[in-house]
């Protein structure tokens, strides 16, 4: 366990749902805050990709988002603990990360931001969570354990690095290796190039329209996600897209991955990946055999979209 105002950088950390949840939930909530001032400032992007945050070697950013002729972003600093506005001018503020309500967050970065100049302005209910408190209004996320966001962030720090593996494995249309703050999870999709039936939608305080257009094709898609109340642990997962028949009765490795029909995913417990003697060789075999059988019993053109061997670096 690390000391006070130490770095924990244990590889594959344990986080515990239980232990961390009340921390989990008010990062979620701050995370909203923040994607919904990229989602409002930014050019609209297939499949909702401008909305996302990338894993740095300290937390998460927003990248640069657009402001009329300057740009900022915001990056939350799991490290220091330290939420960082920068800007193209080079003006900077911070804000210590700390236990306080997603209302006094809320207010204090949109100040910041007046004084940067930048007049923003965002929909302040919540998206994908079924008890949607107005982010100006909720006092009831107030939670911030220093040691719990920097094991969550040494998570999403190793699994960004394996997905990125995975991803390069892939010459078709893919995703970026991105964070939807929304369902909380660590992301990748590949797409088959053909057109998918609507989606049904019902996503909790997402318009139809929005999951529509994020499925509008075929995909494999899998991630990294911390759980809730309904599955409470970490998990790896894997779904696809429409779900091609004899998906959740494939075989999968490792032996420990299962498909949870509640979900409609493969899940492997995060568990079962940091205790594995070789986590990042156990990671890989259960993205690739969970892509392979969507991509086989969706009659993918696979000699097509994947590539054959990776190409070395140049010195």
């Amino acid at each position: 366990m690390a000391q006070p105002g130490s770095v924990d950088t244990t590889p594959w950390p344990p986080l515990p749902f239980e232990e961390w949840k009340a921390t989990y939930a008010t990062l979620h909530m701050w995370t909203q805050v923040v994607g919904k001032i990229r989602l409002v400032q930014t050019p609209w992007t297939n499949h909702s990709w401008h909305t996302t945050f990338y894993v740095t070697s300290r937390g998460l950013t927003t990248s640069p988002i657009p402001h009329h002729a300057r740009t900022f972003q915001i990056e939350f600093d799991f490290i220091a603990h330290r939420l960082l506005i920068s800007t193209s001018s080079g003006a900077t503020s911070t804000m210590a990360l700390r236990s306080r309500s997603v209302a006094e967050f809320y207010e204090e970065l949109f100040a910041r931001l007046a004084d940067l100049g930048f007049g923003v302005a965002i929909r302040t209910t919540p998206c994908e969570v079924v008890d949607a408190i107005p982010f100006e209004k909720d006092a009831a996320h107030a939670t911030y354990v220093p040691e719990h966001a920097s094991r969550f962030f040494h998570v999403l720090a190793q699994a960004d690095r394996v997905l990125k593996e995975f991803r390069a494995r892939f010459i078709g249309k893919c995703s970026p290796v991105h964070f939807f703050w929304g369902g909380f999870d660590l992301a990748v999709t590949r797409f088959s190039g053909r057109k998918a039936p609507m989606h049904p939608g019902g996503i909790p305080h997402l318009a139809d329209w929005v999951t529509r257009e994020a499925y509008s094709h075929e995909v494999s898609s899998c991630g990294f996600w911390p759980g809730n109340d309904q599955l409470p642990q970490p998990v790896f997962y894997a779904y696809a897209y429409p779900e091609p028949r004899g998906f959740r009765t494939a075989t999968v490795r490792p032996d420990a991955a299962a498909y949870n029909a509640e979900f409609g995913e493969f899940i492997l417990a995060y568990d079962e990946v940091r205790q594995s003697s070789e986590p990042d060789a156990t990671l890989l075999e259960f993205l690739q055999t969970t892509y392979e059988r969507a991509a086989d019993l969706g009659a993918w053109d696979r000699a097509t979209l994947e590539r054959a061997e990776l190409p070395h670096a140049a010195a």
